[in-house]
């Protein structure tokens, strides 16, 4: 995705972040989302800094590595331990530490497996700091793709208990007018997320595929993303279940809106887009001065019909609940896409303009489910 879709105007001026201390989620947060068991980080400091899930001396299986920062794995890095796999099945087991690096994981390695050993997100933490106005060593800038931290690109990917982060600060590079910084890409089929979280500002979590005529399935639980623009967007089939959407706070902007939750860029072709069920959606930010949603239809794209339904889901003051919905793109208007809700909850969730809040009926709420949405894939099946 490319900069001009999030044109420089007066209400996105380049954009100071709200907080440098985004890597540590306040301990109510993650208490909240059931991200953090002490008895699992107890016996992870007992039993050393891979804790239940092996050793070097001990694998869990021959296809099983260790990646640790002080050296008492099989690498000190990700992508070091992503390059020694080839083909499936294969498993990183992630001690505690900042893995600053940007990692990718190409189609070849399929059926992947990402573990943070400690059992809590805050421990594990793959960092980057691109953004896509950011000059190239070569020659040129990332642009929205090439900022990613973490980009997943192979079918069949599960990780666990890890955080993918961007911590790229706008109020620092005033001169960079590309603004967007991907914490993670994940473009393959069949990808879930359990216990992990999604930090960054503007395009944290980009779901999405690998082409316009591939859909891809993504799965969600027990996850915890925070942003302020777009920072949930893409074009991929994906259920979030039981997550927690922070909105962050802005101080050089004067109204709303401050920015917007989602952005799916649903393919016109693929009945299904982004589910949103049994979660909540919060705010540092004064009430009312976020949007739920806006549609995304990108330029190499213009049959997209971006969809969203956000169902049984608690929605926190800071959503503007007169005005949910709003347009990226006058030519692309939200009420020509396929936005619903369904039993929502919360003073963001009211509905004062009727036709400002689609709602789906109950006969089509049956078909708004996970099973609906991931088919034969039923990644909760087994979920730790």
């Amino acid at each position: 995705m490319s900069s001009p879709r999030h044109p420089r105007d007066p209400r996105h001026p380049r954009l100071p972040l709200s907080r440098r201390g985004f890597l540590t989620a306040t301990a109510g947060t993650v208490a909240a989302l059931g991200l953090a068991t002490a008895p699992a980080r107890a016996a992870t400091a007992r039993r050393g800094p891979f804790g239940r899930h092996g050793s070097p001396a001990a694998r869990l299986t021959p296809q099983t590595l260790y990646v640790d920062p002080l050296g008492r794995g099989d690498f000190t890095g990700v992508r070091d331990a992503v390059a020694a796999t080839t083909g499936s099945g294969w498993t990183l087991v992630l001690a505690p530490g900042t893995y600053r690096e940007t990692v990718a994981l190409d189609v070849t390695r399929t059926e992947a497996t990402w573990i943070g050993a400690s059992e809590d997100p805050r421990d594990v933490v793959i960092v980057y700091d691109n953004a896509a106005g950011t000059a190239k060593p070569g020659g040129g800038t990332y642009g929205t793709t090439g900022s990613a931290t973490t980009t997943v690109q192979a079918d069949g990917f599960t990780a666990r208990w890890i955080t993918f982060a961007n911590d790229w600060l706008r109020a620092d590079h005033p001169d960079i007018t590309g603004t967007q910084a991907v914490a993670i890409k994940v473009q393959g089929d069949r990808s879930a997320f359990h216990h992990c979280r999604f930090l960054g500002h503007q395009d944290t979590l980009y779901a999405d595929s690998l082409a316009l005529g591939t859909f891809a399935r993504q799965y969600y639980a027990h996850c915890y993303v925070e942003g302020d623009v777009d920072f949930v967007f893409g074009r991929a089939t994906a259920v979030h279940e039981h997550c927690h959407f922070r909105t962050l706070n802005r101080t050089d902007l004067a109204a709303a809106p401050y920015g917007f939750v989602f952005a799916p860029s649903t393919a016109g072709a693929n009945p299904l887009g982004f589910l949103v069920v049994r979660s909540r959606i919060s705010s540092e930010a004064p009430d009312a001065f976020y949007k739920l949603a806006r549609p995304w239809v990108p330029s190499s794209d213009t049959t997209a019909r971006p969809m969203l339904t956000v169902r049984d889901t608690r929605l926190d003051a800071g959503i503007d609940a007169v005005a949910p919905y709003t347009d990226m793109s006058a030519s692309f208007p939200w009420q020509n896409q396929r936005f619903a809700e369904y039993r929502n909850t919360g003073p963001g969730a009211r509905i004062t303009v009727s036709a400002n809040r689609p709602q789906l009926t109950a006969e089509q709420a049956r078909s708004a489910t996970r099973g609906a949405y991931l088919g034969d894939w039923e990644p909760w099946k087994g979920e730790c």
